[in-house]
């Protein structure tokens, strides 16, 4: 099956467009709900959400979707998809909340149980980044095309941690791969980075759920890293019974 890549980056950008709308209205920005695992809710999750599920029904009726802001389909049901759609409508809520701008639109195409298209969008800088498997990445800002190939570097790696979410458990796994240095960013602009080459490790201990890593993933492994389940050598899959993440480990070297 195949999948427009210049609709897809459109859809993510109109999502950002909404999003930036409310991200700009002091009385709307702060309108923060909280779900049953009391995490945060804005109005841009849901707008957002709306904007995409409307998009993407629309030109492929046929491929279902699963995201963050709707109820999940009993497996039953979803195992049975050959392709879906995995959509995080605001990934980094609590950067948005914190008004830093690390947070990104993520719309990912899975076939069975593999990223195979990932679009991660930044609404505060636009900044897009797109990975097709077997056809590359790249990132998009101000109409400017980079092709986008991870570092493959021998040793002196940097990583690149949580803004949000540190872990006593990284400091193992970045001694085995010498790390010398760390930047912090939010939301999945962690796995960009790597794709991007401005850093080659990327560890996460704490909990995630699938379409939190999906277009991420989709990127990195694009431009030619690998997402391992654990500390690896299990590669990392979607569509489990049960969608939360275990920890994972996202190299940009072989």
């Amino acid at each position: 099956m195949e999948f427009n890549q210049d609709l897809l980056i459109d859809i993510a950008k109109k999502a950002g467009s909404e999003i930036l709308e409310i991200y700009n209205d002091p009385n709307k920005f702060n309108v923060v709900d909280h779900k049953a695992d009391d995490s945060p809710l804005t109005l841009a999750d849901k707008a957002s959400h709306q904007i995409i599920a409307r998009e993407l029904e629309n030109a492929y009726p046929e491929v279902p979707i699963i995201s963050e802001e709707s109820e999940v389909p009993d497996y039953k049901v979803r195992r049975e998809y050959n392709y879906y759609f995995l959509i995080d409508p605001l990934d980094g809520t609590k950067e948005f909340i914190n008004r830093n701008g690390q947070f990104t639109v993520n719309i990912a195409v899975i076939k069975k149980s593999k990223p195979i298209i990932g679009v991660v969008y930044t609404p505060v800088s636009d900044e897009l980044y797109f990975g097709e498997l077997g056809v590359g990445a790249f990132k998009l800002m101000a109409n400017i095309k980079k092709e986008l190939a991870v570092n493959n570097k021998k040793g002196n790696r940097i990583a690149v941690r949580s803004k949000s979410h540190a872990s006593p458990e990284e400091e193992g796994v970045l001694e085995k791969y010498d790390v010398v240095d760390s930047i912090s960013v939010g939301s999945s602009l962690k796995f960009c980075m790597v794709a991007e080459g401005k850093a080659d490790v990327y560890y996460r201990h704490g909990p995630t759920m699938e379409w939190d890593t999906a277009a991420g993933q989709a990127v990195v492994e694009a431009a030619g890293g690998s997402v391992y389940r654990g500390t690896g050598p299990e590669m990392f899959s979607y569509n489990k019974e049960n969608l939360l993440n275990s920890s994972f480990l996202c190299l940009g070297f072989d």
